[in-house]
């Protein structure tokens, strides 16, 4: 949503990479501290957060997605200040999900409302929604037919970036059919095969 009061920052990068690395999540989604993408901005900090995983350190079967905190201090045109989010979020669905027209519109719209519902607030919003359909063949036909969801998605955060991890975590949540108070609610597998 945009905001047309100036972009206020929302603390020091220290103090940003502290409050992320503080939170706390629900019991069923993992995160954890990755190396930040170099060359973005002068300061960056990246997490990773996959729904219930079954091994620690590789992507999870239901959802996983990323988040990276930029922080320039000169400020960047592009940005419309000196700070910006990027996140990535992804999901396995079943095949007959994966085929609503509607579905990217759905994406994305979850995004805009997690972080409405997390009092995140942002501007210079942008991003896309991705849909996949795939069947395997010869020696991966046993697989069947897959569907997949991706966001890609990076803003300018105008509020404290608590809120907007807290935003990214419960979109990722959302993708893989974990709604907000659905914690600790039996998962039977995964939707489909995680093939990207």
């Amino acid at each position: 949503m945009d905001d047309p009061r100036p972009p206020a920052e929302p603390q020091t990068f220290a103090e940003a990479a502290d409050r992320m690395r503080s939170l706390a999540f629900r019991s069923d989604y993992v995160v954890r501290e990755i190396p930040a993408p170099s060359g973005l901005a002068p300061d960056a900090l990246a997490l990773a957060g996959d729904v219930r995983p079954e091994e620690h350190g590789v992507d999870s079967p239901y959802g996983t997605g990323r988040f990276v905190l930029l922080h320039d201090p000169t400020g960047d045109d592009a940005w419309g200040g000196s700070w910006r989010i990027v996140c990535f979020a992804q999901a396995p669905l079943e095949t007959e999900i994966g085929t609503d027209p509607l579905l990217a519109d759905v994406a994305w719209s979850w995004l805009v409302d997690a972080l409405d519902s997390r009092g995140a607030r942002y501007h210079s919003e942008s991003g896309t929604a991705t849909k996949t359909l795939s069947k395997g063949f010869g020696s991966l036909a046993d697989e069947g037919d897959g569907a997949q969801i991706e966001l890609r998605a990076s803003w300018s955060p105008t509020s404290d970036i608590a809120h907007h991890v807290r935003a990214w975590a419960e979109l990722v949540c959302m993708l893989a059919g974990l709604p907000p108070g659905s914690e600790e609610i039996a998962v039977f597998g995964p939707r489909r095969s995680a093939r990207g």
